[in-house]
C-alpha cells in the first residue's frame, strides 16, 4: 500500500518545501562565516599593528599592550590567534618573506625567456630590499635574535625555492655550463643573504648596494662563461 504520511516515515515532501534539517544548516552556516570572517580580521589588523610596531620600535621594544592599542582589540583577542610575541613576529616575518618572494617572481617575469639574466634580476631585487629601513629591522637586524636561523630558514623557504628553479632552469636551458644544481644555489642564496645584511649595516647602504651589484654581476658572468 502507498504511504500517506508526509512526515519522516514517509519521506514525501511538498514541492518548494525544505526540511527543518537542511534549513537548521543553512541558517547556522552563516553566524560561523561572520564568525570566520570577524577572526580574519581581527589577524590582519594585528599583523598589520605588529609589523608597524617592529619597524619602527623593533622586536624588544614592541610591547603586546601597544600592539593590542594600535590594532584595536584586546589582550584576550591577540591570545586566541597567537602564543605571544614570538609568533606574532614569526607571521609579521613570514608576510615579508611572501613579499620578497613576489618582488623576485616579479622581476624573473621580466626577462623569462634569458633564464641566466632573470636569476640575476630575481637577485638584484633581493638586494634591493635590503636598503628598506623597515624591512631591515625586521627580516635582518630582529629576526635573528626573536626567531632564531632554522626558523628563519623555514619561514624564507620560497625565496631559496625560487633561486633554486632560476639555477635549475639555467642549467635545463643551457644558458650556462651543466653541473648539480643545489651547490650554486646554496652559494648564491648564502652569499646573497650575507650580502643583504652587508648592504644594510653599510654607512652608505645605496653605494654599497651599486658595489654588491658590480660584483654580481662579474660573478654571473663567470659563471656563464665558465
Amino acid at each position: 500500500m502507498p504511504a500517506t504520511s508526509t512526515g519522516a516515515a514517509g519521506g514525501a515532501r511538498r514541492p518548494g518545501t525544505r526540511s527543518r534539517g537542511a534549513g537548521g544548516a543553512a541558517t547556522s552556516a552563516a553566524p560561523r562565516q561572520r564568525q570566520r570572517e570577524r577572526s580574519d580580521a581581527t589577524v590582519e589588523d594585528l599583523l598589520t599593528a605588529a609589523r608597524a610596531l617592529f619597524a619602527t620600535d623593533g622586536y624588544g621594544a614592541t610591547s603586546l599592550d601597544a600592539v593590542c592599542e594600535r590594532a584595536g582589540v584586546t589582550k584576550g583577542a591577540l591570545y586566541h590567534h597567537f602564543t605571544g610575541k614570538r609568533e606574532l613576529f614569526s607571521g609579521v616575518y613570514a608576510r615579508e618573506q611572501e613579499a620578497l618572494a613576489a618582488a623576485i617572481s616579479a622581476a624573473y617575469l621580466k626577462v623569462a625567456d634569458r633564464p641566466w639574466e632573470a636569476l640575476f634580476e630575481g637577485s638584484r631585487a633581493y638586494l634591493e630590499a635590503s636598503i628598506d629601513p623597515e624591512v631591515q629591522r625586521i627580516t635582518l637586524f630582529d629576526a635573528p635574535g626573536a626567531l632564531g636561523w632554522e626558523a628563519m630558514r623555514t619561514l624564507g623557504f620560497d625565496c631559496r625555492e625560487l633561486t633554486f628553479r632560476g639555477v635549475a632552469r639555467a642549467i635545463r636551458k643551457g644558458a650556462i655550463p651543466a653541473r648539480p644544481a643545489d651547490p650554486l644555489t646554496s652559494m648564491l642564496y648564502g652569499g646573497l643573504s650575507e650580502s643583504a645584511m652587508a648592504i644594510a649595516r653599510a654607512e652608505d647602504p645605496q653605494a654599497a648596494l651599486a658595489e654588491t651589484l658590480d660584483e654580481l654581476r662579474r660573478l654571473f658572468d663567470a659563471i656563464a662563461g665558465s
